[in-house]
């Protein structure tokens, strides 16, 4: 996963993702809980959608993403509304220098890009390790049941004047791996260009998420299906996961 050439047209493709609905779910979790915040990390933040949602909220913000081209558009994004945010480029896996936040965030397939399971470990404590002590870690996953029904060995395309995109989604070895192999076609000036993406992710049982937040120094508060806010209102056919989970002790 590159994200480099991707990271150009990346907002045109996600035009009608949710970004709302998770900062809708951010905020009204944090009061749910009974939370006083004000430092939030966006673990994984991209081109910064999400993390300018909510610095526009009040929080101060802090965005991380592995990929330079797409924190250079999130760094754009932010200057142009003129928002204070702190952005830092590197791997979540060698997450370092991030502290003392009160809830760290991460969206959009962003812990499904771990694919190892020794690596999501990591993940997960570099997560607490950034947080104060009763810091929340909120985060959502694809379903087990999202990837196996609707994802796998499945064929999805878009044709628009300015991009289009065929996109074929192939079944992993293990349960919940998929493989994305996406090719693009972007309009330039008379003609286009082509560019190609290859992407790999895995989700793991909820019981699994649990069995590693646990052993991160987390205990899960709220769990959820779809954006939903009542907690264990999750069913068989859930399509993403939400879990939030608050850090118990230092290590």
């Amino acid at each position: 996963m590159s994200y480099q050439q991707m990271s150009t047209i990346y907002d045109r493709l996600m035009n009608d993702a949710p970004y709302d609905q998770w900062q809708s779910f951010t905020i009204n979790i944090i009061s749910q809980l009974g939370k006083s915040v004000e430092k939030i990390v966006d673990l994984g933040c991209g081109t910064g959608q999400i993390t300018t949602r909510l610095a526009r909220e009040g929080y101060r913000m802090t965005g991380v993403d592995y990929s330079s081209d797409m924190l250079s558009y999130a760094e754009q994004r932010a200057s142009t509304e003129r928002l204070n945010i702190q952005w830092i480029h590197q791997n979540l896996i060698n997450l370092n220098g991030v502290i003392n936040q009160d809830v760290a965030v991460s969206y959009c397939d962003v812990i499904n890009y771990i694919t190892q399971e020794d690596e999501l470990q990591t993940v997960f404590q570099n997560a607490a390790d950034s947080l104060k002590i009763g810091g929340l870690f909120i985060f959502d996953v694809h379903s087990l049941f999202h990837v196996e029904h609707n994802m796998v060995n499945q064929t999805f395309g878009e044709v628009n004047d300015d991009v289009s995109y065929i996109w074929f989604c192939s079944e992993g070895e293990e349960q919940g791996e998929m493989y994305h192999d996406l090719t693009f076609f972007v309009a330039d000036q008379k003609k286009y260009s082509r560019f190609d993406e290859y992407h790999h992710q895995r989700t793991y049982s909820v019981d699994f998420y649990s069995h590693l937040l646990k052993k991160t120094g987390f205990k899960i508060k709220h769990l959820s299906g779809d954006f939903s806010l009542i907690n264990e209102n999750i069913n068989a056919e859930s399509e993403r996961i939400f879990i939030v989970a608050e850090k118990r002790s230092e290590k």
